[in-house]
């Protein structure tokens, strides 16, 4: 067996034998669904049925809500002395940092089909057709992959669990000041401009259209873009971070 396939079993059991995590990442997105379909839905003027409109919103927030246990995973692991019992095992730090980013995009899909499950029992009727299901399951994996990395790094930087797990609250956050919740031209000056060039509103817009089955050329180039360039970041961040540290 592969130290990398010896890295994700690891990970992705500790994830699944903590019950916050859990929560938090598969749990926490359906209890937000609930919240703003059935108590805040008719609040918002979308020119659609609400549950249509927020499902690729909350599908993007699913992948940011499991980031804090992965940044406190990998801070524990450099903190705690685990690292070095790798090394002088002769485990790469390659297997070490990929162990903890595809458990976290595994943790992810497990997260999305659980809120897409629910978001059809409220009514979620999309349009795609195969290949737009294609290109949304692509979408989704780009940017928990790329989530993943940044997250990685965040936790390697950070001092200690707790400072690593509060790092990646920017990350959740940010889908909450994007046009997942409400359209970004509703919103007031200022607000409206950040929502508009942050990263999320391009990745949730071409999740969007791809689930109407009106896939936008532009966002996709510009989500993609997106994507590629924070993961890119994160993995040599987290490399150098962790080539310093380790």
């Amino acid at each position: 067996m592969s130290a990398q396939t010896v890295m994700l079993r690891r990970n992705f059991k500790h994830i699944a034998r903590n019950p916050t995590s859990v929560f938090n990442a598969v749990l926490m997105p359906i209890v937000i669904m609930l919240m703003f379909v059935y108590m805040l839905g008719d609040a918002f003027d979308v020119g659609v049925n609400y549950v249509d409109y927020a499902t690729p919103g909350l599908m993007l927030l699913a992948i940011c809500y499991g980031l804090g246990a992965t940044a406190t995973s990998v801070n524990s692991d450099m903190t705690k002395g685990i690292i070095n019992r790798f090394k002088v095992m002769d485990v790469s730090r390659g297997a070490v940092l990929t162990g903890h980013v595809v458990a976290s995009v595994l943790t992810n899909v497990v997260a999305i089909a659980a809120l897409v499950g629910v978001a059809f029992a409220l009514g979620f009727r999309p349009h795609a057709s195969f290949l737009d299901w294609l290109g949304v399951l692509g979408m989704v994996l780009l940017l928990a992959f790329a989530a993943g990395w940044l997250t990685v790094a965040l936790g390697l930087f950070a001092k200690s669990p707790e400072t690593a797990g509060l790092a990646s609250v920017p990350l959740v956050m940010l889908p909450f000041f994007s046009s997942a919740i409400a359209p970004a031209d509703k919103m007031g000056p200022g607000l409206r401009q950040f929502a508009e060039y942050q990263p999320f509103t391009p990745i949730i817009e071409t999740v969007r259209g791809l689930l109407n089955g009106t896939p936008s050329t532009g966002y996709a180039i510009t989500a993609v873009a997106w994507c590629v360039g924070i993961a890119l970041a994160g993995y040599f961040w987290a490399r150098s971070t962790f080539t310093k540290r380790a």
